[in-house]
This record gives C-alpha cells, structure tokens and sequence, in this order.
C-alpha cells in the first residue's frame, strides 16, 4: 500500500513539473522528469486551446525488396491518408487512435527533426521509429509482399480561406502546396 501511495505521489509531482511553467526545481531536475513522463505520460493542452490543423497533409508510403536474384523492386505509392480518411468514413463509431495515429506520429516527427530529418536526441529517434513503424504496419496490411526498406511522402496543401470558390481553393493549393520525401528507412523484413 504504501509503495503504490508513494508512486502515485512522484507520478503527480512529476507530471506537475512537467506541465509547471519553468522553475527553479523543475530545471535541476528536468533529466528525470523527462525520463519519466516520455513517452507515456506526456502532457498538453490541446484539450482547453485546441490548435486545429491549418493545412492537410497527404502522407503516402512505397517499400523496397530485394529479390533473391539482386534486383531491387519499388512498389507504387499508397496514400495512408486516404486509407485512413476512408476506414473512418464508414464507421459509424471510429476510435481515436484510428483517426489520430498517423497524424499525431508525422507533426510529432517534424517537430523534433525540423526540415532536415536528423534526429537529435533519444526522443527524435524513438519518434522517428514509431512513424516507420506505423508505416511500415499500415504497408503489410494494403499490400502484403515483403519488403525490407520504406519510404515516405508528405504533401502539405494549406487550408483554403473559408468563403473561397473551389477554383480559388485548388488554384491556392497547387501554388502552395509542399512535398517531402523522406529518406528510406531499413526495416525488419516484413512479409
């Protein structure tokens, strides 16, 4: 009893430092902080000042497989996006997670590589890691051929002014739209 009180009473004095403007105390111990609120436990609060999505992103995968004779085949792109975008379309009560994953994963990634996809601390590339492996999951179950390495697309189209024409809307999104390509990735041999 009294090691599940005295956990849930650092779990709270944790997660209060975490979320307490900066302080003297949560300064000296920001290393254990971080060890224990990354990556279960981490705070924001998007509840009560929700930062909605200013543009839309397209987030497409291919994969590559070496066959037993050397050559190397290269699938075609498959929109996550739309795959995701549709298995929510057609259920009446879609979890979250289905909703959240792949977008939550990708402003995750871009917020701790920036532009040049180098991660810089244990958190980049556990990151990096779970946007692979979302990837490379989301992959077997479209295709099911096996595959060795990935790589991924983002498309970004900003969101158009509300009162704005549909001509005004696709003319906007193809002067502004942005792509990046991901270096390919190693993976375990999925199959």
């Amino acid at each position: 009893m009294a090691l599940c009180l005295t956990t849930a009473l650092a779990h709270v004095g944790l997660v209060f430092l975490h979320v307490a403007p900066s302080n003297v105390v949560s300064q000296r111990f920001s290393a254990q902080v971080d060890a224990w609120i990354y990556p279960f436990f981490e705070q924001n609060w998007r509840l009560f000042a929700p930062d909605p999505d200013s543009v839309n992103r397209q987030i497409s995968a291919r994969t590559a497989h070496t066959a037993p004779d050397g050559s190397v085949q290269v699938s075609s792109w498959v929109d996550l996006t739309a795959v995701d975008a549709s298995a929510i379309e057609h259920n009446a009560f879609p979890s979250h997670t289905s909703q959240n994953m792949l977008r939550r994963s990708w402003t995750s990634y871009v917020e701790l590589h920036g532009g040049d996809d180098v991660p810089r601390s244990d958190r980049a590339v556990m990151m990096q890691r779970y946007l692979r492996n979302i990837a490379a999951d989301r992959m077997t179950e479209q295709d099911g051929k096996p595959f060795e390495n990935i790589q991924l697309r983002v498309v970004t189209l900003p969101v158009a002014a509300q009162g704005s024409t549909d001509r005004e809307r696709r003319a906007a999104a193809v002067k502004n739209a942005e792509t990046r390509l991901l270096p390919w990735w190693k993976v375990a041999p999925y199959a």
